[in-house]
């Protein structure tokens, strides 16, 4: 079977790259583990995010408040003088072209910029983004879906299981310790969810049945685990690298 002819194949989809200004609106604790910011901005106009776990860069001012600006050239990004903000990767929930408006969803967790900063966020506050650079499309209607993360990718995952059809079933492992996260995706009752350590879920896979083809494989969190998943995957169990998304969202130190 040549890749033209496979059927429901992920389509990647560019995006021209925008640096955005953004203003805090409105911030909520969903399931006690995240907060849920909504950003609104008229420099979302032509905003896109068309794949469920796209990423824009999302850029904290430091304590100061001044920092380095990026600009998108003909040769590429170029930053103005002064010290460069930090930056992290975060999964676009949801977007509202009418009301030009943007929510992230950050995990609350202790050391964190990133969560530091949405921690003393108020409306008014002001954040800047970059992208998504492009997006990974991926039909919803296969009749296999398996879905692995961490806290790191449920956004992710709750943006996905929100745009499944109502007969879908996928499966879902979530490696959490923590048992207020359960109550994040507890409105999802036809997802088979399971909340294990990564050594169980591992085994898990290990053991599931694949059919021979209309599968989807979607897996992130620490880097070393992902890959041992992309290995079991793709090497040991062979299923087709186009229907396996395997991503590492970050990495042990």
């Amino acid at each position: 079977m040549t890749e033209k002819t496979k059927p429901n194949l992920p389509k990647r989809v560019k995006n021209e790259l925008k640096f955005r200004d953004l203003t805090v609106k409105s911030k909520v604790t969903v399931a006690g583990c995240f907060y849920r910011i909504v950003f609104t901005s008229p420099d979302l106009a032509g905003f896109s995010s068309q794949g469920f776990d796209d990423h824009v860069k999302v850029f904290f001012p430091p304590a100061g408040g001044d920092f380095a600006r990026p600009s998108v050239t003909d040769d590429g990004i170029v930053w103005g003088e002064g010290a460069r903000p930090v930056s992290r990767d975060y999964t676009p929930l949801a977007f509202d072209a009418a009301l030009n408006e943007l929510t992230l969803d950050f995990y609350i967790h202790d050391g964190g910029v990133a969560s530091q900063w949405a921690e003393n966020a108020a409306p008014g506050d002001t954040l800047l983004i970059g992208g998504p650079r492009g997006s990974l499309v991926i039909p919803t209607h296969y009749a296999f879906q398996l879905y692995i993360c961490d806290e790191s990718g449920l956004p992710a995952v709750r943006r996905r299981l929100l745009s499944l059809p109502e007969n879908s079933a996928p499966i879902v492992l979530v490696n959490s310790h923590h048992a207020q996260t359960h109550e994040y995706l507890s409105e999802f009752q036809g997802a088979q969810i399971e909340w294990l350590d990564s050594e169980s879920i591992a085994e898990r896979v290990r053991n599931l049945e694949f059919p021979a083809s209309d599968y989807f494989v979607w897996a992130t969190g620490e880097g070393h685990d992902v890959k041992k998943l992309s290995d079991e995957l793709l090497e040991t169990r062979g299923l087709d690298g186009d229907y396996v998304r395997a991503v590492a969202y970050w990495h042990k130190k």
